[in-house]
């Protein structure tokens, strides 16, 4: 059985045998290789932190802080910290590893036996709070580095902080609609 990484290892040297020489340094001068080494560490933090026991700690935190709350209440709270945990983080995480991360915990508190939570509405809270959480910081999305990338080589410098002032505000107002949206299709209708 060979690992996806080496399928994606013998798949790039075959395409490298079938490249033009002549050509090929100038496509290695096009590839935007500070974006694939952000890309490449944050997936290694990210199982690093795995590794670590940060998913147990973040997963038994959050089924902790939900059993506390009355049993009617459970399913609101869930999503309410779902959505707001995972879009805060990914803000200053790249969402692709960040959700990664994320659905194991959804999996385990749609898994838990004592906490009787559907696993639906939990997905719906990672996938809206992830994605909308991306758009707060420059670094929150894969599509913001790499805009910001081919802006710099077009001459346009889009800083941190500039890129802050508006995403982060936008940001949260999509989280405030994605949560209330939530609440109204799955705490008040039941349309899981």
């Amino acid at each position: 059985r060979v690992s996806l990484g080496w399928t994606a290892l013998l798949g790039a040297l075959l395409l490298l045998t079938l490249v033009d020489r002549e050509d090929l340094e100038s496509v290695l001068h096009r590839v935007e290789w500070s974006t694939l080494l952000f890309f490449a560490a944050l997936f290694v933090l990210m199982e690093a932190l795995s590794k670590l026991g940060l998913i147990g700690y973040i997963g038994g935190w959050t089924e902790a802080l939900i059993l506390r709350v009355d049993e009617s209440d459970r399913l609101a709270v869930a999503l309410i910290l779902m959505v707001w945990v995972s879009g805060i983080t990914s803000a200053f995480v790249d969402n692709v590893p960040l959700t990664t991360m994320m659905v194991r915990v959804v999996t385990s508190l749609g898994t838990h036996p004592t906490l009787n939570l559907p696993k639906e509405p939990l997905i719906w809270a990672l996938s809206f709070g992830v994605c909308l959480g991306g758009n707060g910081t420059l670094i929150g999305a894969s599509s913001n580095v790499v805009c910001v990338g081919l802006a710099e080589q077009h001459g346009y410098k889009i800083s941190f902080m500039q890129f802050f002032k508006i995403g982060f505000p936008v940001m949260i107002g999509h989280l405030v609609v994605a949560t209330a949206y939530l609440l109204v299709c799955h705490c008040i209708f039941s349309w899981h």
